[in-house]
């Protein structure tokens, strides 16, 4: 079974940066996308950004500019810098991961605990 562990959230002032990372560990697994969400209170999750396998890039409108996100393979690891906050930045942000569990050649698809950040004004 794949699991997530985020890190990298907290607080940060207005036009501040943070990076965010989310690892994947377990066995038996191949990861093709993986992704950051985010969720405000009393708000749907919506994505911020995900990252292919082959490193193709899919980035939200609200984030388009002022975020990057990357990945290590070989570390199961996924990145997420993001500057020029704003205190509509304020979430918890998820990290996803879908891909294969190889020994039973099935589909997964998993989320991370969450990590707050807070972007004061």
């Amino acid at each position: 079974q794949v699991q997530l562990v985020e890190s990298g959230g907290g607080l940060v002032q207005a036009g501040g940066s943070l990076r965010l990372s989310c690892v994947a560990s377990g066995s038996s697994f191949q990861i093709n996308e993986m992704g950051w969400y985010r969720q405000e209170p009393g708000k749907q999750r919506e994505l911020v950004a995900a990252i292919s396998s082959g490193g193709d890039t899919n980035y939200a409108g609200s984030v388009g500019g002022r975020s990057t996100i990357s990945r290590d393979n070989a570390k199961n690891t996924v990145y997420l810098q993001m500057n020029r906050l704003e205190p509509e930045d304020t979430a918890v942000y998820y990290c996803n991961a879908q891909g294969i569990d190889t020994s039973k050649y099935k589909f997964f698809e998993v989320w991370g605990q969450g990590t707050l950040v807070t972007v004061s004004s």
